[in-house]
């Protein structure tokens, strides 16, 4: 992707932390071939930026109020096709990683990232088409690396299980919803309290919404 006519790269900040977006968008713009479009602290003023402005980057945390990570890069990825879309994060879960890479995003960035980091993470990316760039824990980075050929990921079905669960669902309600037999739902949830650990449906639900898989109901 090239920068805009006045030599610049664009960029979208959706995070609802007001003294981030400040202190990011400060350094961004100082850079000399980058400015900040547009800063959010949900997921729908983000949206709308990235629809409007049609970024060459966006910076994106996997916690904001209204929207799941899940259904934000999509919905970018749709309205905003040459977006490159890098997640900025306090989490690095292994799960939320891969989940993410194999979502479409082009980098994930721990928040402990520097500054030089951060603006030379969003060059290369927007210098090379295929490069994907990572600054994650040690732990998260072999983690990925040695599940690459297993499904660690979570599928739209079991999204679409587990936000049902968050709603204090029954397994019987959720195959009527889903129409899908009960003992279908019974191995999907087995599958993803294998895949995020959990040991209960509420242990589910709290690690995919602190993760930003699902979003909190209420």
């Amino acid at each position: 992707m090239q920068p805009d006519h006045g030599g610049r790269l664009r960029i979208v900040l959706i995070d609802d932390h007001t003294l981030l977006r400040e202190v990011m968008r400060g350094a961004l713009d100082m850079e000399p071939d980058m400015t900040v479009v547009g800063d959010a602290a949900t997921g729908a003023a983000g949206i709308l930026y990235c629809k409007t402005e049609q970024p060459d980057v966006v910076l994106l945390d996997v916690n904001i109020p209204d929207w799941s990570v899940t259904e934000t890069v999509p919905t970018i990825r749709s309205i905003s096709p040459n977006a490159r879309i890098l997640i900025v994060s306090m989490h690095d879960d292994p799960v939320l990683v891969r989940q993410m890479l194999d979502s479409g995003v082009r980098g994930y960035l721990n928040k402990s990232v520097s500054r030089t980091d951060l603006v030379s993470s969003i060059r290369a990316v927007c210098a090379d088409d295929i490069r994907i760039v990572l600054h994650v824990s040690a732990e998260a980075l072999t983690h990925i690396a040695s599940a690459s050929n297993s499904p660690e990921t979570l599928t739209k079905r079991e999204l679409e299980i587990l936000t049902l669960v968050s709603k204090a669902m029954s397994n019987r309600q959720i195959s009527r919803r889903l129409a899908i037999a009960e003992g279908t739902v019974k191995r999907h949830l087995g599958t993803i309290f294998t895949k995020l650990g959990a040991r209960s449906r509420l242990d589910a639900v709290n690690k995919a919404i602190s993760i930003g898989l699902i979003t909190r109901v209420g």
